[in-house]
């Protein structure tokens, strides 16, 4: 993925907080629940509800958001397209995990079991 240095740097910019609500209104509309979405997010990050709540609260950036988080050893197993792009060619790191990110979330609102989106063996 050979996307601008201005786009990757406008995701990094972006606050997880303004994009929260998004992802909680997408797998509420499918039928999914705020406590799944934010499962989903833990398995990815590492965080607790409490610190997934601190970063809501304080607006943090993405670049911030990944740069505390500790991603699962698994997130390398999220594969297929998002936003145009296969997330397992995305070549920026940061830019990777926000896709990784999106990537659940749709496979959440998709209807997926929750073994199969947390990569579970």
């Amino acid at each position: 993925m050979n996307n601008s240095a201005s786009q990757h740097e406008r995701i990094a910019n972006m606050s997880f907080a303004s994009v929260y609500p998004a992802y909680v209104n997408k797998v509420e509309k499918k039928g999914r629940t705020k406590e799944e979405l934010d499962q989903v997010i833990g398995w990815l990050t590492g965080y607790s509800q409490k610190e997934l709540q601190k970063h809501i609260q304080s607006k943090s950036s993405f670049a911030a958001f990944f740069g505390e988080a500790h991603l699962n050893p698994h997130a390398s197993l999220i594969t297929g397209v998002i936003c145009g792009y296969r997330v397992e060619d995305i070549d920026n790191p940061l830019t990777q995990k926000v896709r990784y990110l999106d990537k659940l979330v749709d496979e959440l609102a998709k209807g997926k079991k929750m073994e199969k989106i947390l990569r579970t063996p």
